[in-house]
């Protein structure tokens, strides 16, 4: 019943409690944190990809408050195309990248994601990746390498799962895990449920592990269960 009444009651409240949350929080050493956010932009994701955009935008619009976290957008989509914007840390500039994004058919370049966010922390570190996506059509064994590979440059990688798909999950959970980040669900009929998984998210990645324990004990039951994965 507590965890229901600290639910915020509407998207804008949500947004408020979000900015005032973050306004408190310790920030890390090290400079400006970095944060990856990858989406599959492939046909499956068609349906749901403009309710996630408005999410999505509402979220890093907010995030303009956090000081100090700068956002690249990746994603992939068609016949192999993928694509890395530079990091950004002006909310238009995001919303802008992120509208100009819309979906093709074509199959998963999730290795992709994990090989560039290794190339990417390699260069300079990067505090955390997200993934959003619904399916796996590749290698799991490559995967798992490379998601084990940023377990160890401390790159974890948040995988959230759209759908109800096993393989995806067991997939999607094995690379959270090697790679120290954490897995969540979500389907469309709950947007509220990315909305929490994101803000948590962009709490750790601007103030780290005990910023993201703080947030998760006044959050919702889908960010405890998050934050519990996190060692």
């Amino acid at each position: 019943m507590a965890d229901k009444e600290l639910r915020p009651k509407s998207d804008r409240q949500a947004i408020d409690q979000f900015i005032n949350e973050v306004r408190t929080l310790p920030k890390q050493g090290g400079g400006q944190g970095r944060l990856i956010f990858a989406l599959d932009a492939t046909a499956s994701r068609e349906a749901t990809w403009d309710e996630a955009c408005h999410l999505q935008s509402e979220l890093f619009m907010a995030t303009r408050d956090l000081g100090g976290l700068a956002i690249q957008l990746c994603y992939y989509r068609g016949f192999g195309e993928f694509k890395a914007t530079g990091f950004v840390t002006e909310t238009g500039q995001l919303l802008n990248l992120m509208n100009g994004v819309s979906c093709l058919g074509g199959r998963t370049q999730i290795s992709r994601v994990l090989a560039h966010a290794v190339k990417e922390t390699r260069e300079k570190a990067v505090r955390a990746g997200v993934f959003i996506g619904d399916c796996c059509e590749e290698p799991v064994d490559e995967l798992c390498h490379t998601a084990g590979e940023l377990g160890m440059l401390r790159t974890p990688v948040f995988m959230f799962h759209e759908g109800a798909d096993a393989h995806a999950r067991a997939v999607f959970q094995q690379v959270s895990k090697l790679s120290g980040g954490a897995y969540a669900p979500f389907d469309r009929n709950s947007p509220q449920v990315l909305k929490d998984l994101m803000a948590a998210v962009a709490v750790y990645a601007s103030g780290g592990a005990k910023a993201l324990q703080d947030f998760s004990s006044r959050s919702s039951p889908e960010v405890k269960r998050l934050t519990q994965q996190i060692k």
